[in-house]
Order: structure tokens, then sequence, then C-alpha cells
């Protein structure tokens, strides 16, 4: 870490200097502490889970510290590694700090001992329905392109510890992942100053980006079925539907759905896009949908539809394959009338 923070750091440091500060000692003061993040991970809540709980195990080696969560279908242990598995008597025998990153909704957290936390902290960048049960400490800032700028942010607000290469790569992971390789209109200069921030610790740029966008020959297989089946709505809604049969041809799970959905954001005419996915899970089945643009506000729609998440970047869900006329209605009806 540099001894002088690029000026956005610097300046969002002192906007949460008092909030900051309480975090710390709230660190400083536990003995053991939990990091969590959000159900079926993907580069952000990982990244940000990962890259705090290896800058805590650094410069706090005296303390007891985990990560939990649910493992990724590709991710893990590809990229990440596997969760830790903490039975229920653990947490409630242990007196923890719970540290509760990239999620904003407590049904959403992707184990739910959080709340037997003796104290929470959350940092955050999405929007919530329902506030996460009493965090004593937030931070949120909706306008961030990623929970792990935020993470980075407050890791950055520590006096003489460390970031070390590991950390500052999983938070660069978080970074490029929720921003879009830095393409989402929510990527701004303290993006790219806390990118730079993590470039900086040295780790390998190359070897890092190879192993987030690696790809599969069963890949290749489903990204042929895409560009084979999508459809485009009279207004510009690009998607497609991939049903459990077809995953099973395709040898996919429905976590791997949406992996092929931005294939659609540098079309011309294509304002939305769309992955619709079965997930015949029998306790909850539904088809889930992730949801793109290029600049329309589809989080209102999304929240409609059973779901929630960022102004460009969103996730939704109906019941039955029938109300999918009306789901793409409603978004070409947005496209229609932003044309107005």
């Amino acid at each position: 870490m540099t001894s002088r923070l690029p000026s956005e750091i610097a300046s969002f440091a002192a906007e949460h200097k008092a909030q900051y500060k309480a975090m710390r000692k709230a660190i400083e003061e536990a003995k053991t502490i939990v990091v969590f993040r959000h159900l079926k991970p993907d580069f952000d809540a990982q990244g940000s889970q990962m890259g705090l709980y290896t800058f805590l195990k650094d410069n706090f080696p005296e303390k007891e510290i985990h990560y939990v969560g649910d493992n990724h279908v590709s991710f893990t242990p590809r990229i990440f590694p596997e969760t830790e598995k903490l039975n229920e008597a653990w947490f409630d025998s242990h007196d923890f700090l719970a540290i509760v990153c990239d999620v904003g909704d407590a049904d959403r957290i992707a184990n739910p001992h959080f709340a037997k936390a003796k104290t929470i902290i959350k940092i955050d960048h999405h929007p919530c329905k329902k506030e996460i049960t009493t965090p004593e400490y937030t931070i949120c800032q909706l306008g961030s392109a990623s929970a792990a700028e935020l993470v980075l942010n407050f890791m950055a607000s520590y006096k003489g510890k460390t970031i070390s290469k590991e950390a500052a790569r999983w938070i660069y992971i978080g970074i490029v992942g929720d921003s879009g390789r830095f393409m989402f209109s929510s990527t701004s200069i303290h993006t790219f100053q806390c990118a730079e921030l993590c470039l900086q610790t040295g780790f390998d740029l190359k070897e890092t980006y190879l192993t987030m966008y690696e790809k599969t020959v069963d890949s290749l297989r489903s990204l042929s079925y895409v560009l084979s089946n999508f459809k485009v709505s009279e207004h510009g809604v690009a998607y497609y539907t991939l049903p459990k049969e077809v995953q099973e041809e395709l040898r996919i799970t429905p976590e791997l759905g949406k992996e092929h959905v931005n294939t659609f954001s540098n079309i011309a005419g294509v304002e939305i896009w769309c992955s619709i996915t079965e997930d015949p899970n029998p306790s909850d089945y539904c088809w889930r949908i992730s949801i793109r643009s290029k600049g329309l506000d589809i989080s209102k729609i999304a929240n409609k539809w059973g779901g929630g998440g960022h102004a460009q970047a969103s996730g939704a869900r109906i019941d039955h394959l029938s109300d999918l006329e009306y789901f793409i209605k409603d978004l070409d009806d947005l496209i229609a009338s932003s044309k107005a």
C-alpha cells in the first residue's frame, strides 16, 4: 500500500472517518471474526469477502478469523478456495464479530448464523428491501461499482497495516467483476483509483485475468446454443431461455445459465438483455432471470418480479414460463417510454 492514497479514496475515507474508527475499534476488540457474503456468489461477493478475510488474517494473526458461505459451481476451487464449514454449535458457543460484504437483505446472506453475532458490520453497495438485523456499523455506497471498492477503502484507512498481494488480488477480482471490466456505467474515477492501489502491490495481473475468464468446451457449446436460440423483442430486449432439459444436454447447471448474458452488451439496437434459466430446485422452483442494460434503470422492474439489484444489473424470477411474455413486455415498455 502506498503512503499517499489516491485522492478519491482519501476523500471517501475522510467522509467516513468516524464510522471507520468505530469499525476498526470493533475489529480490534473482537477475538473471533466471521466474514459473510451473499448466496450464489459472484466475483464481487467472493472477492470482497476473501480480500477482507486475507487482510485481517495478515494483520491480526492473534485473532480467530473465518469466512463462510456456499461454494460456486465454477469459481470453486478454480478461482476461490472452498468456504469453511462452521456448524450451528460453533456459532452458539462463540462470541464473534460478523462482517457482511456485498449484501443488504438478510435473506440473501449465505449463512443465516450471522444473526447470532455479538456485533455486525455491513459493507455493501446494494439498495435493500429489508435491512440486515441491527447492523451496528454500516458503510453503504449505492453508486459504487463494487463492494470490493468499499472494502478496500476501509482496509486503506488503517495506519501501519499491510495490504498484501493476495488481499489486493481478491479485491481486484471483485472490482473487475462487478464493473464489467470497467465498462459498466457505475465505473468511476474512484473505481480506477482502487484498481491502481491494488495493482501497486504487484500481483500477477495476466494470470488473474486468465483464471477469471477461462472457458471450457462445454461453455462454447452453451454459447452456441444461446447464439442459435436467442430472441429480440420489438423495442430491443434480447433474451434466451435455458430449460432443464437443455441444461442437461449442454452439461451445465442453473448457476451457469447467465454465463453468456453479456454476449449482447454491444449489439446495436439491443438496449436490455436477459438470461432466463429454469431452476428445478424442489424447495424453490422458478425461472431465474439475470437482467442487464446499456443505460436504462431496470431495478424497479426487477423488484416487481421478485428480485432487485442495480440500475443496469439486476436479477428477477418468474414462477412459470407462461409469465415470460409479461416480463419481457415490462422491459419493452420501459425502452419505449424512454424514447417517447
